[in-house]
């Protein structure tokens, strides 16, 4: 009775808004065998708690995000990681829910390792929608005087700290849609933003230009997406610049029609980030002290890690198109004060 009472509800509402209502259900379909199946097989995996991916979960910024939502008891967090047995060990030492973090392989360097990773999550997952998708992985090699290459022959930075996650984001985005209040986080740079000292005062500056290299098609022997020479520390730059700039292009395409929240995020300045494993031996005993006592940008990875968990966490952090940031050190509230809009 319940079933055929729906029913002729629905047809009474496609017959009085007819171009809105015979799409409406265009969409809707009687649940198969399968889908009743996996119903069952994720309310028993993940009971009630929201699905987050979160990229690089093995070490600094990610680390710490990881830890901080899966305290909440809210969240099943999936943590996409090129090392599973580092993975294992850090789960270990930061204590880890096991049964509500699940690792997986994903190399970045690697277009076909992304689509493999979604493929696999979608297996995981069994049609539970993503409710958070945090792209945080990234790596830094500012002193590089020639390019590396990934798999794909990309410039490395690019490709790992933007152009895998655009593919990601593309290939999870009608996932991610299904959730309630879902929202994509993608993780920028001071340095990528001009208006800023980090950014528009320290050499290089992050710029596109034209997009020759983009143009061109971005592969080996082309490293910047400017068609400029290589360098390295510009290279990082420019991969967060375009970071930003997807967030807002995201908001402004798919935000209306999706509910999505699409927002990027600096959480400050990590001066002691494995992030910078790739300087030297000075600048690594140094810069530390001097963001900590002279600029007093300095900030923790615990610190970080909760304004990146707010950003993901937070109600008051459901607005999309926006660039969230910190100016100075930690507010003292772990994270518990609302972030700046920018």
């Amino acid at each position: 009775m319940a079933r055929s009472t729906a029913s002729i509800a629905l047809l009474l509402l496609a017959t009085m808004c007819p171009a809105w209502g015979w799409k409406f259900l265009s969409n809707v379909k009687m649940p198969t065998v399968k889908d009743i199946a996996q119903h069952r097989q994720a309310a028993a995996r993940f009971g009630d708690k929201k699905l987050v991916v979160v990229t690089g979960t093995s070490s600094g910024l990610g680390r710490k995000t990881a830890r901080a939502l899966l305290r909440t008891g809210q969240y099943h967090v999936v943590g996409a990681v090129r090392d599973l047995d580092k993975m294992e060990a850090v789960a270990e030492i930061e204590g880890f829910d096991t049964d509500n973090f699940t690792p997986m392989h994903v190399e970045l360097n690697s277009f076909d390792s992304v689509r493999k990773f979604c493929d696999e999550l979608g297996d995981f997952k069994a049609g539970r929608p993503i409710d958070r998708l945090i792209c945080n992985a990234g790596i830094y090699q500012p002193s590089l005087d020639h390019p590396k290459w990934s798999k794909d022959n990309v410039e490395q930075q690019m490709q790992v700290n933007y152009l895998s996650h655009f593919l990601m984001v593309s290939l999870l985005l009608d996932d991610v849609a299904r959730a309630p209040e879902p929202r994509v986080i993608l993780v920028g740079s001071v340095t990528g933003n001009d208006h800023t000292v980090g950014g528009g005062g320290v050499y290089p500056i992050a710029d596109l230009h034209d997009l020759d290299g983009l143009k061109a098609g971005a592969k080996k022997p082309v490293a910047m997406f400017d068609g400029y020479n290589f360098d390295g520390a510009k290279a990082y730059k420019d991969s967060k610049l375009c970071l930003m700039m997807l967030a807002n292009a995201l908001h402004d395409k798919y935000h209306r029609q999706t509910g999505i929240a699409f927002s990027a995020i600096y959480p400050g300045c990590i001066a002691d980030s494995p992030l910078f494993r790739e300087k030297r031996a000075w600048f690594r005993q140094f810069f530390p002290i001097f963001m900590k006592y002279i600029t007093g940008g300095y900030v923790s990875e615990e610190e970080a890690g909760m304004r990146l968990f707010q950003v993901a966490h937070d109600p008051r952090c459901t607005k999309s198109g926006v660039y969230w940031s910190w100016n100075g050190g930690p507010p003292g509230g772990g994270g518990g004060a609302a972030p700046q809009r920018g």
